[in-house]
């Protein structure tokens, strides 16, 4: 089993999970999330002196998947859609899972999830 945590643009969050839908997810999480990478965050300017604001809004997809072959296609249908070509598109993580555990039914590995 496979974890995978995609942290993307939040103006490519509905275009992603139309994608993974196409694609077969049948459960996934998603948050809101703050922050930066290559792009550094940004300049704000308000009454105040210009404060250097780190963080960024994002959208984090966490979605686990029972082998090898759904890690590549959903990873590979993140990064395709989720790619506009700039600095911020995000970044997406892949974890070797042990186990899962249903809690309602005690089901166990690719049973569970």
């Amino acid at each position: 089993m496979y974890k995978i945590e995609a942290i993307i643009r939040e103006e490519k969050m509905e275009e992603v999970k139309e994608a993974l839908s196409r694609a077969g997810v049948t459960s996934l999480t998603l948050y809101q999330v703050m922050g930066c990478g290559s792009q550094k965050g940004y300049m704000e300017t308000t009454d105040a002196p210009a404060t250097e604001i780190l963080v960024r809004p994002k959208i984090k997809f966490e979605i686990v998947v029972p082998t090898r072959e759904w890690e590549e296609k959903i990873t590979e249908t993140i990064r395709r859609v989720a790619n506009t070509g700039h600095i911020g598109d995000g970044k997406i993580f892949i974890y070797n899972l042990e186990n899962a555990v249903k809690i309602r039914t005690g089901e166990e590995g690719s049973n569970a999830i």
